[in-house]
């Protein structure tokens, strides 16, 4: 099914919620699709949101290489961002994506839960509606 992009503007929150089989190519689109909301959002966060995959078809060279990539949201220094995914094997690519990219991401958190996240940004009555 992909992904799709909602916004909280209250809080200035960028979602992106994934569902569906997971592939190295959704993956890399998503990444690039990254810059261009957050930019138009001027999101102050941002979280990727994977508890709805239902496989992980995704390389861990494809991880790797997109961790050493420049990050897509800005200000990665200033800005935090998330990873929610509950999934054992999926949590340690998410990890694996932290580690190999904590130099360019100081703020990039793993999490298992959506309420997390937005427990650790401290958002108030957060309410995202959906972005084209």
């Amino acid at each position: 099914m992909g992904f799709r992009f909602e916004f909280d503007p209250d809080n200035k929150i960028l979602l992106a919620r994934f569902e569906g089989r997971l592939t190295d190519e959704l993956l890399a689109e998503f990444y690039r699709a990254i810059r261009r909301y957050s930019t138009s959002t001027d999101a102050s966060s941002g979280i990727w949101d994977f508890s709805a995959v239902t496989e992980f078809a995704i390389s861990s060279v494809l991880i790797r290489e997109l961790a050493r990539q420049a990050p897509a949201m800005p200000d990665a220094t200033t800005r935090p961002r998330f990873i929610v995914v509950s999934e054992t094997h999926a949590f340690g690519l998410a990890r694996m994506f932290q580690i190999t990219g904590e130099t360019t991401r100081p703020l990039l958190s793993v999490v298992r839960t959506l309420d997390q996240a937005l427990a650790a940004l401290g958002a108030k009555s957060p309410h995202f509606e959906p972005l084209d």
